[in-house]
Parts: structure tokens; C-alpha cells; sequence
């Protein structure tokens, strides 16, 4: 009786929200109602309503435009009483709907001329944000080679810095790289001249650690702990290298104590891990995409990376105001690297503070949330997805992040979601149980000739389906190819080298079974392994044929399948002809 009493509750409550949730299609603001009348009625009819509603109302229809009269689309001013009377009393029959006529807003598009060239800003949502926030109240330090106040800083706001390479306070550019980084965080915009910047309200604070040579991890640490002295929110650091520092490492701990948000560049090596001091735990290490979405040639990716912004590339860089030549002449420049992808990061990390998140932690945990997540990432060129400025202002708006939110988001889309630990999505849990069963099933019609122990079982599982769940593990500062090799396949080892979904056709058939079974045959142990591989790898390939036909140098679907399903049954028969020479 209980249970009945709580069912009815609980549907008699879902019932009364469902029936009061009006849903966002009926969230907008109007002044007028639109009137859609059909286009087979008479003329005399359509006068004849119209005259009706302007009784109704008190005002009278009047056509949309002079495009409208062939679709009979007419406008009337009024509210909601007033388009609650007109639905219930005009004929229904006589027109095709009735419904407000909302007021749609422009999203902010900045007067700056060169705007238009800036893909990287619109690619990262930024219009959107910029309806909530424009990064007031925010200081951004950007630890490089200076900056120089270029005619596109001409409403920016600066805080005085340091020059920590000739000792002074003047943190000029000589370079041009501190300021083309300075000019993606805030340049200034809305003031008819030159190019946009991300948080083009917020504060830079300037610290010069890079020559033209490079600079010293003393010099750079010694500016992390002056921007988190002077009150900086975030830092932006678009420099790395190869060394880990105990000095580094204290100066970001010192300054992620402190409340900042730190921000590094991955690195443009193309290598396997992020750079330092980008790959510390307490900074955000940013990769670089280019102008389609794609992972930039060059951008570092693995263990180590965060999250992705856009870079450029040669098809389309990033462009900001600089300083170029000796001569400090000023121009609108493109670059690329993750250089220019991080602040990117940066600047939307300036947005989210501005909204009143204080936390560095929290800040990180809605830059990842917020990423544009990518589905097939398995070597990690993303990190957590694509920057998405409009969705982490968004998020940051929405209250506070709780713990249970954050593991409901890690369930849904995350480290905790199976789909993540198994190639990235590309491979399901299901089919991949399948292909260790399958296996099995395998192993028990030969059981006449079978011994099932740990050697067999060992075979099975690598030629199926491999530690599987290993694939999407990263472990920080740890390379991934040890647990993507355990995590693959016999099948699956090719496109651990060549990070792809096609399966390699030497890999994917029967030569490596023949192969093992050639050289363990007469080994007491090994041979099992052998027979159980040819097995797993029968399995892996049948069930590949019929959910994911998919075989380099093979046209997608019937050329794959077939040849998926003869190297299936070659591994099987393969395995029946060794499982007979064991007494």
C-alpha cells in the first residue's frame, strides 16, 4: 500500500511539473503575435478575420512585409492575454498557426575591421561570452618576451611588470612574441581599429623572462612568484622546454596557493608529452588546433595535455597586432603554435574569474567540463576537447560546482564513463566482452582437445581483445603507448603505431597465429598460448566483420568484411589443426 501511495505521489508530482515547466521554446520575450493564415482561404474570409481580430485586440493586422502576402503571414501588436484570446476564439480551420512573435537579440560582434580574419575567436564560441562577461577586474600575466603597447592597445588596461632579463621595470618587447600573446588575451576591441582580444577588459601585467635566445628557468620562476605577489589572476606562460625544475616547481606551487591560474603551451616538438612547465600538475597544458578543429602538425599531444585551442596552422594562423624587425615597426601579424593556443586558454580562464570563481581548481574543472569533447582522441591530441568560451562563461554562471556535480560529469563524459578507458570511444565495451567470450566459445568446441589453464586463457584475451580497458588511461607525466600496447589486440597492435581506426592487414589476419603456432607447436606451454591467440584473433575478426568492417588499403564494408571472415575462419581452422596434436 505504501509503494502504490508513493507511486502515486511521485506521478501526480512529475505530472504537475511537466504540466508547469514551459520549456525554452516558450521562455522568450515578444510584443507583437504572429498570424499564419492558410494560403487556400478566400479573400473574403481573410478580410473577414481580420476585421474579427482587430476586435479582439484592439489593433489591426497588418502584413510582415510586401514578401508576405503570398504566405499570408500578418502581425499584430499584443501580449500574452492577447495571443491566449486570439487561439481560442480564430477559426482553426482557417489558419495555420498562431504563435508570439519573440524578439531575437544580436550576439555582440565587434566593430574591429580585421575581426573577420579571426576564425580562432569565433571557433571558441567567443560572441556568446561575451554577452556575460568581457573579463572585468581581471589581471592576466603574460611571463614571455615583454609587451609592447602596440596602437591595438589603445583602450587596454596594463599593470606595471618587471623585466627580470635586464633587471628593470620597462617590460618591453624586442621580439614581438609576448606581444602578439598579449594581443589574443586582450587586445583591445569595439575601438574601429585593428583586431579583437578574448578578454579585452581585463588587466595585463607584463614580465619579460624571454630574449631572443630564450630565457632561464630562474627568470621565469622568478616571475611566477611576482605575478602571484602583485595580485595577478592568471598567468600565461606560451614558452616551455625539457627540463624539470625544483625551482619551477615551487614558484607554480607557490603561485596555485595563491590563487592563480596557470596556463602553458604543450609544446610544438609533435612529441608524445607535453613540454615543461606545461606537464606540472598545477598548470593547464593547451595543444594547438588549427583553423578546421584538427590537431596542428606540430602541436605536442599525450601524456601531459589538458585541453585544445586553436593554434594555426600554414592554412590559417592566429593574427594579432606585434612588433616585427629591428626597427619595432608595428603589424598585423599571423602566427602559430601553441603559443598561440594558450592564450586562448587564458583568456577565457580571465572570463570565467570574472564571473566570481576565485578557485584555480575549480576554474580547470570548467575549462575541462566545457571542452567540446572528442569522441576518437586516442592519442590524446585533445585532452578533455576543444576550448569553448560560451559554454565555460555559461557554466561558471550556473553556480557553484559541487562535488557530486563533478563526478555526474565524469560518469556522463569522463574519466569515468567506460567509453573513455576503450580506445577512445571507437570501441565499445560490448563488443569488446563479446570477442573475449566469443573466444572462449571458441576454445569450448575444441574441448575435446583442449586443456583449459592459464597459458590458454593468457592466448585468448591478447589475440581478442587485450587489457582493453588500459587504452584510455593517462597517468601523468607517464608516455601512453606502454598501456595502449597492452590494451590492444593482437589485431588492434598496427594502429598502435599508426594511431589509426583501420586495422592493419598484416595485423588483422592470420599471418601472425601462423606465425606463433609455427614456432611454440612443440613447446608444452607456449602452444596453448599460440592456439588460444589464433582463437582470440578468430573472434576478434568474425565480430569486427558485423559491427566495424574497417581494413586499410579495403573499400569500407563488403571488401573488409570478407576479408575479416576468411582470416576468421583460417585462424579457427588454423587452431582445430594445432588443438589435434595435443594428447
Amino acid at each position: 500500500m505504501k509503494k502504490l501511495l508513493l507511486l502515486g505521489i511521485f506521478i501526480i508530482g512529475l505530472g504537475f511539473a511537466l504540466f508547469n515547466f514551459k520549456g525554452l521554446a516558450n521562455q522568450g520575450e515578444f510584443e507583437s503575435i504572429i498570424i499564419n493564415f492558410r494560403q487556400d482561404i478566400s479573400i473574403t474570409a481573410l478580410d473577414k478575420n481580420l476585421q474579427f481580430i482587430a476586435s479582439k485586440v484592439q489593433e489591426i493586422p497588418i502584413l510582415n512585409s510586401i514578401f508576405s502576402e503570398e504566405e499570408r503571414v500578418y502581425i499584430v501588436e499584443g501580449d500574452k492575454n492577447s495571443l491566449k484570446k486570439l487561439r481560442k476564439s480564430v477559426l482553426k480551420k482557417e489558419v495555420e498557426y498562431i504563435e508570439p512573435n519573440y524578439i531575437y537579440h544580436s550576439l555582440e560582434v565587434p566593430n574591429d575591421p580585421a575581426y573577420t580574419q579571426q576564425w580562432n575567436l569565433r571557433s571558441i564560441n567567443i560572441e556568446q561570452a561575451w554577452d556575460e562577461t568581457k573579463g572585468e577586474g581581471i589581471t592576466v600575466a603574460v611571463i614571455d618576451t615583454g609587451v609592447t603597447k602596440v596602437p591595438d592597445f589603445d583602450q587596454t588596461q596594463f599593470v606595471e611588470g618587471y623585466d627580470f632579463v635586464n633587471n628593470k621595470i620597462d617590460a618591453q618587447d624586442d621580439v614581438g612574441h609576448g606581444t602578439h600573446v598579449a594581443g589574443t588575451i586582450a587586445q583591445s576591441t569595439n575601438n574601429n581599429y585593428g583586431v579583437a582580444g578574448i578578454a579585452y577588459k581585463a588587466k595585463i601585467m607584463p614580465l619579460k623572462v624571454l630574449g631572443v635566445s630564450g630565457g632561464s628557468v630562474a627568470d621565469i620562476a622568478e616571475a611566477i612568484r611576482f605575478a602571484a605577489d602583485n595580485k595577478a589572476d592568471v598567468i600565461n606562460m606560451s614558452l616551455g622546454g625539457g627540463g624539470d625544475s625544483q625551482l619551477m616547481r615551487d614558484a607554480i606551487k607557490y603561485a596555485h596557493d595563491k590563487g592563480v591560474v596557470i596556463i602553458a603551451a604543450a609544446g610544438n616538438e609533435n612529441r608524445n608529452s607535453a613540454s615543461f612547465p606545461a606537464r606540472y600538475p598545477e598548470v593547464i597544458s593547451v595543444a594547438a588546433t588549427d583553423s578546421i578543429g584538427e590537431k596542428a602538425p606540430y602541436s605536442n599531444f599525450g601524456a601531459g595535455v589538458d585541453i585544445s585551442a586553436p593554434g594555426g596552422s600554414q592554412t590559417g594562423k592566429i593574427i594579432q597586432e606585434t612588433i616585427t624587425g629591428d626597427n619595432q615597426k608595428t603589424a598585423f601579424i599571423g602566427f602559430q603554435g601553441t603559443s598561440m593556443a594558450s592564450p586562448h586558454v587564458a583568456g577565457v580562464a580571465a572570463l570565467i574569474k570574472s564571473t566570481g570563481i576565485e578557485n584555480p581548481d575549480e576554474v580547470r574543472e570548467i575549462l575541462v567540463k566545457s571542452a567540446r569533447k572528442i569522441e576518437k582522441d586516442p592519442l590524446n591530441h585533445y585532452g578533455a576537447g576543444q576550448l569553448d568560451a560560451a559554454k565555460s562563461v555559461k557554466l561558471a554562471l550556473s553556480g557553484q560546482i559541487t562535488p557530486r556535480d563533478f563526478l555526474r560529469w565524469l560518469k556522463n563524459s569522463g574519466y569515468l564513463n567506460p567509453g573513455f578507458w576503450i580506445d577512445g570511444g571507437t570501441i565499445t565495451l560490448l563488443p569488446k566482452l563479446g570477442m573475449v567470450l566469443g573466444s572462449y566459445l571458441l576454445a569450448w568446441f575444441l574441448r575435446n582437445y583442449l586443456t583449459f589453464n592459464l597459458s590458454l586463457a593468457t592466448g585468448l584475451v591478447t589475440g581478442s581483445s587485450g587489457l582493453f580497458f588500459l587504452q584510455g588511461l593517462y597517468i601523468f607525466d607517464l608516455p601512453q603507448w606502454p598501456f595502449r600496447l597492452m590494451g590492444s589486440s593482437v589485431p588492434e597492435l598496427g594502429n598502435v603505431v599508426m594511431g589509426t581506426n583501420s586495422l592493419n592487414p598484416f595485423f588483422a589476419s592470420a599471418l601472425i597465429p601462423v606465425i606463433l603456432i609455427v614456432l611454440f607447436l612443440s613447446h608444452p606451454q607456449l602452444k596453448y598460448v599460440a592456439i588460444g591467440c589464433s582463437l582470440g584473433v578468430a573472434s576478434f575478426l568474425t565480430i569486427t566483420a558485423f559491427i566495424n568492417p574497417l581494413v586499410w588499403g579495403f573499400s569500407v564494408g563488403l571488401m573488409s568484411q570478407i576479408f575479416l571472415l576468411i582470416n576468421g575462419f583460417i585462424c579457427f581452422y588454423l587452431a582445430y589443426l594445432a588443438s589435434k596434436t595435443i594428447n
